[in-house]
């Protein structure tokens, strides 16, 4: 049986004032108050920097020790090398997760990739045979050629998820690769009918591993709200 770790890709938004976060609540409090209502968080900041040492750890300062941080691949890694010869940058790049790595509050790495980058089952294979073996990765392929069985095998036989990434344009195949679950959902909005079949396939999810789900942040708070209120129905269950 898993765990559902649920959030939104960010934190830092005033907008969320005063339908998530409190109307006088300082933004250096934010990350611990959202912490305290949600249990993971997708870091988007990884990538364009490399985080520092000092920068994860006052993030692990601020949130309790059940909570797991994912992190999206440095832009190096996935639009300007496009993976190819790109397994040292990606090693150089998980070796600054450390500081999450030894609190345990190291959630998967997501290797997102352009839009433009089409099907190469080669260069996939490659770049994978690179990789430390030991963090949970998951890939978003945004380019329908990828969603072949050639491919989902390889995630397979590497143990990395095909992240189930949901927007108005492009639907990913439920195709299980891993022993967790990875999800972005990026609508503009989730109806409550959606919400409660969500919460139902969730619920089948965690009972074959652990499941990390992530709603875009918007201007309105609905996406925080939307994770608090599915990890309260898959709790309840």
């Amino acid at each position: 049986m898993g765990e559902l770790f649920a959030g939104t890709s960010g934190w830092a938004y005033t907008t969320w004032k005063p339908g998530f976060y409190p109307a006088k609540l300082a933004s250096a409090k934010f990350l611990s108050h959202y912490s305290s209502r949600l249990n993971s968080v997708e870091l988007n900041y990884t990538f364009r920097s490399f985080p520092t040492e000092k920068l994860l750890n006052n993030w692990i300062a601020a949130t309790p020790s059940p909570f797991k941080f994912s992190v999206k691949a440095h832009q190096s890694i996935t639009h300007i090398k496009r993976l190819r010869d790109a397994a040292g940058k990606a090693s150089d790049f998980i070796a600054s997760l450390a500081p999450l790595e030894r609190a345990g509050r190291l959630g998967p790495i997501l290797f997102q990739l352009p839009p433009n980058l089409k099907y190469d089952l080669a260069l996939l294979k490659d770049f994978l045979a690179g990789l430390p073996g030991k963090q949970r990765q998951a890939f978003e392929f945004r380019h329908s050629s990828w969603f072949q069985d050639d491919v989902f095998s390889a995630l397979q036989t590497a143990n990395i998820a095909l992240c189930q990434a949901e927007s108005e344009d492009l639907k990913t195949p439920e195709v299980h690769t891993a022993d967790f679950s990875y999800a972005r959902l990026r609508k503009d909005d989730y109806s409550a009918k959606t919400r409660r079949e969500l919460a139902a396939k969730l619920q089948k999810m965690v009972k074959d591993g652990d499941a990390f789900l992530y709603f875009k942040h918007e201007d309105e708070p609905d996406g925080p709200l939307n994770a608090e209120e599915l990890l309260k129905a898959v709790r309840a269950e």
